[in-house]
Protein backbone atom coordinates (compact mmCIF):
# COMPACT_ATOMS: atom_id res chain seq x y z
CA UNK A 1 0.00 0.00 0.00
CA UNK A 2 1.23 3.50 -0.72
CA UNK A 3 -1.69 5.65 0.44
CA UNK A 4 -0.28 8.57 2.41
CA UNK A 5 -2.02 11.32 4.30
CA UNK A 6 -0.83 14.63 2.89
CA UNK A 7 -0.64 15.95 6.42
CA UNK A 8 -1.50 14.84 9.92
CA UNK A 9 -4.37 17.30 10.05
CA UNK A 10 -7.81 16.71 11.49
CA UNK A 11 -9.19 17.21 7.98
CA UNK A 12 -7.15 14.33 6.54
CA UNK A 13 -8.07 12.05 9.43
CA UNK A 14 -11.73 12.97 9.04
CA UNK A 15 -11.60 12.14 5.35
CA UNK A 16 -10.01 8.78 6.16
CA UNK A 17 -12.69 7.98 8.76
CA UNK A 18 -15.45 8.80 6.26
CA UNK A 19 -13.82 6.55 3.67
CA UNK A 20 -13.44 3.68 6.13
CA UNK A 21 -17.04 4.01 7.29
CA UNK A 22 -18.39 3.87 3.75
CA UNK A 23 -16.26 0.86 2.85
CA UNK A 24 -17.28 -0.94 6.02
CA UNK A 25 -20.97 -0.71 5.05
CA UNK A 26 -20.37 -3.38 2.40
CA UNK A 27 -20.15 -5.97 5.19
CA UNK A 28 -23.24 -4.86 7.13
CA UNK A 29 -25.36 -7.95 6.45
CA UNK A 30 -22.58 -10.47 7.07
CA UNK A 31 -21.46 -8.76 10.29
CA UNK A 32 -24.89 -8.00 11.79
CA UNK A 33 -25.83 -7.65 14.56
CA UNK A 34 -22.29 -6.39 15.06
CA UNK A 35 -21.56 -2.92 13.68
CA UNK A 36 -19.76 -2.09 10.43
CA UNK A 37 -16.21 -1.08 11.40
CA UNK A 38 -13.08 -0.16 9.44
CA UNK A 39 -9.50 0.41 10.61
CA UNK A 40 -6.14 1.49 9.18
CA UNK A 41 -2.57 1.16 10.45
CA UNK A 42 -0.37 4.22 9.70
CA UNK A 43 3.31 4.86 10.23
CA UNK A 44 4.62 8.07 11.79
CA UNK A 45 4.67 9.84 8.40
CA UNK A 46 1.03 8.97 7.65
CA UNK A 47 1.71 6.16 5.19
CA UNK A 48 -0.97 3.47 5.19
CA UNK A 49 0.45 0.07 6.10
CA UNK A 50 -2.67 -2.05 6.38
CA UNK A 51 -6.44 -1.71 6.15
CA UNK A 52 -9.07 -4.03 7.58
CA UNK A 53 -12.77 -4.46 8.26
CA UNK A 54 -15.08 -6.53 10.41
CA UNK A 55 -16.28 -8.72 7.57
CA UNK A 56 -18.64 -11.20 9.22
CA UNK A 57 -20.17 -12.21 12.53
CA UNK A 58 -17.64 -14.02 14.71
CA UNK A 59 -14.66 -13.10 12.49
CA UNK A 60 -11.74 -10.80 13.27
CA UNK A 61 -12.59 -7.27 14.26
CA UNK A 62 -11.44 -4.46 12.00
CA UNK A 63 -8.47 -3.54 14.19
CA UNK A 64 -7.13 -7.10 14.13
CA UNK A 65 -7.70 -7.36 10.36
CA UNK A 66 -5.81 -4.10 9.75
CA UNK A 67 -2.86 -5.31 11.81
CA UNK A 68 -2.89 -8.65 9.98
CA UNK A 69 -2.87 -6.78 6.64
CA UNK A 70 0.10 -4.66 7.73
CA UNK A 71 1.99 -7.74 8.84
CA UNK A 72 1.15 -9.62 5.63
CA UNK A 73 2.48 -6.65 3.61
CA UNK A 74 5.83 -7.02 5.37
CA UNK A 75 5.66 -3.93 7.57
CA UNK A 76 7.32 -4.63 10.94
CA UNK A 77 5.59 -3.56 14.13
CA UNK A 78 8.31 -1.00 14.74
CA UNK A 79 6.66 1.07 11.98
CA UNK A 80 3.15 0.81 13.42
CA UNK A 81 2.56 4.23 14.89
CA UNK A 82 -1.15 5.14 14.58
CA UNK A 83 -4.29 3.06 14.47
CA UNK A 84 -7.33 4.79 12.98
CA UNK A 85 -10.65 3.04 13.65
CA UNK A 86 -14.23 4.12 13.00
CA UNK A 87 -15.58 2.76 16.30
CA UNK A 88 -14.11 2.54 19.79
CA UNK A 89 -12.15 -0.74 20.20
CA UNK A 90 -13.84 -3.37 22.33
CA UNK A 91 -12.42 -3.92 25.78
CA UNK A 92 -14.09 -7.24 26.62
CA UNK A 93 -13.66 -10.71 25.15
CA UNK A 94 -16.57 -12.31 23.30
CA UNK A 95 -16.38 -14.43 20.14
CA UNK A 96 -12.96 -12.79 19.71
CA UNK A 97 -10.44 -11.41 22.20
CA UNK A 98 -10.52 -7.82 23.42
CA UNK A 99 -9.11 -5.49 20.75
CA UNK A 100 -7.63 -3.22 23.42
CA UNK A 101 -5.32 -6.07 24.45
CA UNK A 102 -4.14 -6.54 20.86
CA UNK A 103 -3.58 -2.80 20.41
CA UNK A 104 -1.45 -2.61 23.53
CA UNK A 105 0.55 -5.68 22.53
CA UNK A 106 1.25 -4.17 19.09
CA UNK A 107 2.93 -1.12 20.62
CA UNK A 108 0.97 1.69 18.93
CA UNK A 109 1.71 5.25 20.00
CA UNK A 110 -1.58 6.77 18.96
CA UNK A 111 -5.22 5.81 18.48
CA UNK A 112 -7.72 7.88 16.49
CA UNK A 113 -11.38 6.91 16.98
CA UNK A 114 -14.36 8.21 15.05
CA UNK A 115 -17.20 7.09 17.32
CA UNK A 116 -17.75 5.87 20.87
CA UNK A 117 -19.24 2.41 21.24
CA UNK A 118 -22.75 3.13 22.55
CA UNK A 119 -23.20 -0.27 24.18
CA UNK A 120 -23.30 0.03 27.99
CA UNK A 121 -20.46 -2.43 28.57
CA UNK A 122 -18.03 -0.57 26.31
CA UNK A 123 -18.87 3.12 26.09
CA UNK A 124 -15.61 4.98 26.71
CA UNK A 125 -14.03 2.10 28.60
CA UNK A 126 -11.66 1.10 25.80
CA UNK A 127 -10.44 4.65 25.26
CA UNK A 128 -9.86 5.14 28.97
CA UNK A 129 -7.93 1.88 29.25
CA UNK A 130 -5.66 2.74 26.32
CA UNK A 131 -5.12 6.27 27.61
CA UNK A 132 -4.11 4.90 31.00
CA UNK A 133 -1.50 2.73 29.26
CA UNK A 134 0.14 5.71 27.60
CA UNK A 135 -1.43 5.88 24.14
CA UNK A 136 -2.23 9.27 22.67
CA UNK A 137 -5.99 8.74 22.29
CA UNK A 138 -7.83 11.12 19.98
CA UNK A 139 -11.60 11.10 19.64
CA UNK A 140 -12.60 12.60 16.30
CA UNK A 141 -16.35 12.23 15.71
CA UNK A 142 -16.34 13.32 12.09
CA UNK A 143 -16.94 10.06 10.26
CA UNK A 144 -20.39 8.72 9.30
CA UNK A 145 -22.57 8.32 12.43
CA UNK A 146 -23.72 4.87 13.47
CA UNK A 147 -27.28 5.92 12.60
CA UNK A 148 -26.16 5.93 8.96
CA UNK A 149 -23.73 3.02 8.68
CA UNK A 150 -25.06 0.63 11.33
CA UNK A 151 -28.61 1.41 12.50
CA UNK A 152 -29.06 -2.32 13.06
CA UNK A 153 -26.43 -2.26 15.81
CA UNK A 154 -28.31 0.47 17.67
CA UNK A 155 -31.39 -1.77 17.66
CA UNK A 156 -29.31 -4.69 18.93
CA UNK A 157 -28.22 -2.70 22.00
CA UNK A 158 -31.53 -0.91 22.55
CA UNK A 159 -32.63 -0.85 26.20
CA UNK A 160 -35.75 -2.94 25.60
CA UNK A 161 -33.71 -5.49 23.67
CA UNK A 162 -31.19 -5.71 26.50
CA UNK A 163 -33.99 -6.00 29.05
CA UNK A 164 -35.70 -8.86 27.22
CA UNK A 165 -32.91 -10.40 25.10
CA UNK A 166 -33.56 -12.60 22.11
CA UNK A 167 -31.41 -13.83 19.21
CA UNK A 168 -30.77 -11.77 16.11
CA UNK A 169 -33.18 -13.33 13.61
CA UNK A 170 -32.44 -13.47 9.87
CA UNK A 171 -35.47 -14.42 7.78
CA UNK A 172 -34.57 -16.09 4.49
CA UNK A 173 -36.86 -17.45 1.86
CA UNK A 174 -37.10 -18.11 -1.87
CA UNK A 175 -40.22 -17.00 -3.69
CA UNK A 176 -41.78 -16.72 -7.11
CA UNK A 177 -42.55 -13.33 -8.63
CA UNK A 178 -45.98 -13.44 -7.01
CA UNK A 179 -44.54 -14.07 -3.54
CA UNK A 180 -45.37 -17.78 -3.36
CA UNK A 181 -42.89 -19.96 -1.45
CA UNK A 182 -44.01 -23.09 -3.31
CA UNK A 183 -43.66 -23.02 -7.11
CA UNK A 184 -46.15 -24.53 -9.57
CA UNK A 185 -45.99 -28.32 -9.57
CA UNK A 186 -44.23 -28.44 -12.94
CA UNK A 187 -41.36 -26.18 -11.77
CA UNK A 188 -38.41 -27.59 -9.83
CA UNK A 189 -40.32 -30.72 -8.85
CA UNK A 190 -42.81 -28.39 -7.15
CA UNK A 191 -40.13 -27.49 -4.63
CA UNK A 192 -37.15 -25.54 -6.00
CA UNK A 193 -37.45 -21.90 -7.00
CA UNK A 194 -33.94 -20.45 -6.89
CA UNK A 195 -30.82 -21.64 -8.68
CA UNK A 196 -27.57 -23.30 -7.52
CA UNK A 197 -25.75 -20.00 -6.93
CA UNK A 198 -28.46 -18.87 -4.54
CA UNK A 199 -28.40 -22.25 -2.80
CA UNK A 200 -24.64 -21.93 -2.28
CA UNK A 201 -25.22 -18.52 -0.64
CA UNK A 202 -27.83 -20.02 1.67
CA UNK A 203 -25.35 -22.60 2.91
CA UNK A 204 -22.83 -19.84 3.56
CA UNK A 205 -25.49 -18.05 5.60
CA UNK A 206 -26.30 -21.22 7.54
CA UNK A 207 -22.62 -21.63 8.37
CA UNK A 208 -22.66 -18.20 10.04
CA UNK A 209 -25.51 -18.70 12.52
CA UNK A 210 -25.91 -20.48 15.83
CA UNK A 211 -29.27 -22.04 14.95
CA UNK A 212 -31.77 -22.59 12.14
CA UNK A 213 -35.41 -22.15 13.14
CA UNK A 214 -38.35 -23.71 11.29
CA UNK A 215 -41.90 -24.87 11.92
CA UNK A 216 -43.31 -28.37 11.99
CA UNK A 217 -45.39 -27.58 8.90
CA UNK A 218 -42.22 -27.07 6.88
CA UNK A 219 -40.75 -30.31 8.23
CA UNK A 220 -43.84 -32.24 7.13
CA UNK A 221 -44.17 -30.55 3.75
CA UNK A 222 -40.53 -30.34 2.63
CA UNK A 223 -38.68 -32.84 4.86
CA UNK A 224 -35.57 -30.61 4.95
CA UNK A 225 -32.20 -31.58 6.40
CA UNK A 226 -31.18 -28.01 7.36
CA UNK A 227 -27.51 -28.96 7.19
CA UNK A 228 -24.52 -26.91 6.04
CA UNK A 229 -23.14 -28.30 2.80
CA UNK A 230 -20.45 -27.27 0.35
CA UNK A 231 -18.85 -24.57 2.52
CA UNK A 232 -15.05 -25.07 2.59
CA UNK A 233 -13.61 -24.52 6.03
CA UNK A 234 -16.97 -24.53 7.80
CA UNK A 235 -16.73 -26.09 11.25
CA UNK A 236 -19.90 -24.88 12.92
CA UNK A 237 -23.00 -27.08 12.95
CA UNK A 238 -25.98 -24.84 13.77
CA UNK A 239 -28.64 -26.21 16.07
CA UNK A 240 -31.80 -27.18 14.17
CA UNK A 241 -34.88 -25.99 16.04
CA UNK A 242 -38.47 -26.92 15.18
CA UNK A 243 -41.49 -25.16 16.68
CA UNK A 244 -43.77 -28.17 17.14
CA UNK A 245 -46.59 -27.49 19.59
CA UNK A 246 -48.04 -31.04 19.66
CA UNK A 247 -44.90 -33.03 18.78
CA UNK A 248 -46.16 -34.04 15.34
CA UNK A 249 -42.70 -34.16 13.73
CA UNK A 250 -42.35 -37.57 11.97
CA UNK A 251 -39.72 -39.72 13.73
CA UNK A 252 -38.39 -40.73 10.31
CA UNK A 253 -37.84 -37.14 9.17
CA UNK A 254 -34.54 -36.50 7.40
CA UNK A 255 -33.58 -34.12 10.22
CA UNK A 256 -32.73 -37.20 12.29
CA UNK A 257 -30.47 -38.81 9.68
CA UNK A 258 -26.70 -38.63 10.02
CA UNK A 259 -25.39 -35.76 7.86
CA UNK A 260 -23.78 -36.95 4.66
CA UNK A 261 -20.00 -36.78 4.23
CA UNK A 262 -18.78 -33.20 4.35
CA UNK A 263 -22.07 -31.83 5.73
CA UNK A 264 -22.65 -30.31 9.16
CA UNK A 265 -25.85 -30.79 11.13
CA UNK A 266 -26.33 -29.70 14.72
CA UNK A 267 -28.65 -31.15 17.36
CA UNK A 268 -32.35 -31.34 16.48
CA UNK A 269 -34.43 -29.57 19.13
CA UNK A 270 -38.22 -29.64 19.25
CA UNK A 271 -39.91 -26.84 21.19
CA UNK A 272 -43.40 -27.98 22.14
CA UNK A 273 -46.26 -27.16 24.48
CA UNK A 274 -45.45 -28.32 27.98
CA UNK A 275 -47.19 -31.65 28.57
CA UNK A 276 -47.55 -32.57 24.89
CA UNK A 277 -48.32 -36.16 23.83
CA UNK A 278 -46.24 -38.56 25.96
CA UNK A 279 -45.99 -41.36 23.37
CA UNK A 280 -44.82 -38.99 20.63
CA UNK A 281 -42.37 -37.58 23.14
CA UNK A 282 -40.84 -41.03 23.67
CA UNK A 283 -40.78 -41.87 19.94
CA UNK A 284 -39.05 -38.61 19.05
CA UNK A 285 -36.50 -39.00 21.82
CA UNK A 286 -35.66 -42.41 20.38
CA UNK A 287 -35.32 -40.83 16.93
CA UNK A 288 -32.67 -38.48 18.33
CA UNK A 289 -34.60 -35.32 19.15
CA UNK A 290 -34.04 -33.09 22.14
CA UNK A 291 -37.40 -31.90 23.44
CA UNK A 292 -38.26 -28.90 25.57
CA UNK A 293 -41.75 -27.98 26.72
CA UNK A 294 -42.63 -24.30 26.85
CA UNK A 295 -45.58 -22.19 27.91
CA UNK A 296 -48.19 -21.80 25.18
CA UNK A 297 -49.72 -18.57 23.92
CA UNK A 298 -53.41 -17.66 24.04
CA UNK A 299 -54.14 -19.89 21.03
CA UNK A 300 -52.36 -22.87 22.57
CA UNK A 301 -49.29 -22.74 20.31
CA UNK A 302 -45.71 -22.48 21.50
CA UNK A 303 -45.33 -18.80 22.42
CA UNK A 304 -42.82 -17.12 20.12
CA UNK A 305 -41.41 -14.95 22.89
CA UNK A 306 -40.89 -18.05 25.06
CA UNK A 307 -39.16 -19.87 22.19
CA UNK A 308 -36.76 -17.00 21.52
CA UNK A 309 -36.04 -16.58 25.23
CA UNK A 310 -35.20 -20.29 25.39
CA UNK A 311 -32.85 -19.91 22.45
CA UNK A 312 -31.07 -17.02 24.16
CA UNK A 313 -30.63 -19.05 27.36
CA UNK A 314 -28.87 -21.69 25.28
CA UNK A 315 -26.35 -19.16 23.91
CA UNK A 316 -28.00 -18.70 20.52
CA UNK A 317 -27.19 -15.14 19.48
CA UNK A 318 -27.62 -15.22 15.70
CA UNK A 319 -30.30 -17.40 14.15
CA UNK A 320 -31.79 -18.03 10.73
CA UNK A 321 -35.48 -18.50 9.98
CA UNK A 322 -36.23 -20.99 7.20
CA UNK A 323 -39.93 -21.77 7.26
CA UNK A 324 -43.27 -21.44 5.54
CA UNK A 325 -45.38 -18.29 5.27
CA UNK A 326 -47.37 -18.80 8.49
CA UNK A 327 -44.38 -18.72 10.83
CA UNK A 328 -42.64 -16.01 8.79
CA UNK A 329 -45.72 -13.80 9.02
CA UNK A 330 -46.09 -14.43 12.76
CA UNK A 331 -42.49 -13.50 13.53
CA UNK A 332 -42.69 -10.37 11.40
CA UNK A 333 -45.90 -9.22 13.04
CA UNK A 334 -44.42 -9.84 16.50
CA UNK A 335 -41.42 -7.67 15.58
CA UNK A 336 -38.97 -10.56 15.96
CA UNK A 337 -37.32 -10.42 12.51
CA UNK A 338 -34.16 -8.31 12.46
CA UNK A 339 -32.71 -9.00 9.03
CA UNK A 340 -34.11 -10.15 5.73
CA UNK A 341 -32.88 -11.96 2.63
CA UNK A 342 -35.36 -12.84 -0.13
CA UNK A 343 -34.48 -14.74 -3.31
CA UNK A 344 -36.97 -14.19 -6.14
CA UNK A 345 -36.67 -16.76 -8.89
CA UNK A 346 -37.56 -16.48 -12.55
CA UNK A 347 -40.88 -18.21 -11.88
CA UNK A 348 -44.48 -16.99 -11.94
CA UNK A 349 -47.42 -18.24 -9.88
CA UNK A 350 -47.23 -20.91 -7.23
CA UNK A 351 -49.09 -22.91 -4.62
CA UNK A 352 -50.44 -21.94 -1.21
CA UNK A 353 -50.32 -18.58 0.53
CA UNK A 354 -48.35 -15.67 -0.87
CA UNK A 355 -46.16 -13.28 1.10
CA UNK A 356 -46.81 -10.52 -1.43
CA UNK A 357 -48.99 -8.46 0.97
CA UNK A 358 -46.36 -8.72 3.72
CA UNK A 359 -43.58 -7.61 1.39
CA UNK A 360 -45.68 -4.69 0.28
CA UNK A 361 -45.83 -3.41 3.88
CA UNK A 362 -42.13 -3.81 4.61
CA UNK A 363 -39.91 -0.81 5.25
CA UNK A 364 -36.21 -1.66 5.09
CA UNK A 365 -33.14 0.12 6.39
CA UNK A 366 -29.90 -0.28 4.44
CA UNK A 367 -31.84 -1.85 1.57
CA UNK A 368 -29.78 -3.71 -1.02
CA UNK A 369 -30.98 -5.19 -4.30
CA UNK A 370 -28.63 -7.45 -6.25
CA UNK A 371 -28.57 -10.53 -8.45
CA UNK A 372 -27.08 -13.98 -8.02
CA UNK A 373 -27.27 -16.21 -11.07
CA UNK A 374 -30.80 -15.92 -12.49
CA UNK A 375 -32.30 -14.84 -9.15
CA UNK A 376 -32.99 -11.38 -7.72
CA UNK A 377 -31.96 -10.84 -4.08
CA UNK A 378 -33.38 -8.31 -1.64
CA UNK A 379 -31.66 -7.66 1.69
CA UNK A 380 -32.30 -5.19 4.47
CA UNK A 381 -33.09 -4.57 8.12
CA UNK A 382 -36.87 -4.42 8.60
CA UNK A 383 -38.51 -1.66 10.56
CA UNK A 384 -41.67 -2.61 12.48
CA UNK A 385 -44.34 -3.42 9.91
CA UNK A 386 -47.62 -1.54 9.68
CA UNK A 387 -50.43 -3.86 10.79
Amino acid sequence: MNNVLHSDSATDLSRLLVELGEEARAFRFAAAPNPCVGAVVLDSSGEELGRGFHRRWGAKHAEISAMAAAEAAGHPKERWHTLVVTLEPCSTAGKTGACTDAILAAGFSRLVVGCLDPSPEHRGRGLQLLDEHGLDVQFQPTGPPLEEVAPHFLRWIDYERLRRPRPWMIAKWAQTRSGHLTPPAEIGDGRWISGPDALAEVHQLRAGVDAILTGVGTVKADDPRLTVRGVPGATKAPMRIVLDTELSTPPDARLFEEPEAGALGGPVVLLCRAGANAKRHRDLLEAGARIHGLRPDAEGHVALREALAWMWRFDIRRAMLESGPTLIQALFEAGFVDQLRIYTGDVSGGEGDTLGPLIGRLRLDQRLEREVGPDAVLEGFPQPILL
